[in-house]
């Protein structure tokens, strides 16, 4: 049948679970289409979905969080679209980063998805799936996640998570740190020479000697602006 032993082999990569022995079977069984597999990360080589599964997680960009929808909930994704029309997507035994298929028991793991940030990392689930796996949420985080109660499409899901205060909301912060670097990373040049008059400097050389600079030119090969670490 489609349901083999697969031995887990070597330990590769023990951020993503990634294994020699998955790998294997995978490239055997895939006809080579599949080289490598992440067991426990949605990104990068994500395990692959047939389409039977019980619910999906999907990746929302636009607040760097991971959304969990079951074939039961009818309604849509603040996506706008139904599980239906995501698992046509998911299913099928490719890989698609972002988007795998789950059981909706996986949340109850310690190692769900933790290469990408585990259960704190989800921010949208439907109303019953959160019952469900109530006991699996950090006490802290319950409140925090959203559901097609408070957030019906990505507007009111940022709203949502910004107003309750997700761990995703620092994410953003750090993320909008990283743009703000790299902007002046890329207005000052690497390296500029900068004609400067100095005039009285003076220089210590040891010994009781010293150099003292008048009306002298320098030039600067580089400058350097580094971003102040808070405190």
């Amino acid at each position: 049948g489609p349901i083999s032993r697969c031995e887990k082999g070597e330990l590769l990569d023990p951020v993503v679970y990634e294994y020699s022995g998955v790998n294997e079977a995978s490239k055997e069984k895939s006809g080579g289409a599949i080289q490598r597999v992440f067991l426990h990360s949605m990104f990068g080589y994500p395990h692959t979905s047939c389409g039977c599964f019980e619910a999906l997680a999907f990746y929302i960009p636009e607040v760097d969080g991971i959304g969990i929808v079951d074939r039961d909930y009818t309604g849509e994704t603040p996506f706008g679209i139904p599980f239906s029309r995501m698992a046509g997507q998911a299913g099928g035994g490719v890989q698609v980063e972002g988007l795998v298929g789950m059981a909706i028991e996986y949340i109850r793991s310690p190692k769900f998805f933790i290469a990408d940030g585990g259960i704190r990392r989800v921010v949208w689930m439907p109303s019953k799936i959160k019952e469900e796996v109530k006991d699996a949420i950090p006490e802290d985080l319950y409140d925090k996640i959203a559901t097609e109660k408070d957030a019906v499409d990505l507007e009111s899901l940022k709203k949502f998570l910004e107003e309750r205060g997700h761990p995703v909301v620092e994410r953003w912060k750090e993320m909008e740190e990283e743009v703000e670097e790299e902007e002046i990373a890329e207005e000052v040049p690497q390296a500029v020479q900068i004609p400067a008059q100095v005039s009285g400097m003076t220089i210590p050389l040891g010994g009781g000697m010293k150099i003292i600079l008048e009306n002298a030119k320098i030039h600067i090969d580089k400058v350097i602006i580094r971003r102040k670490e808070k405190q």
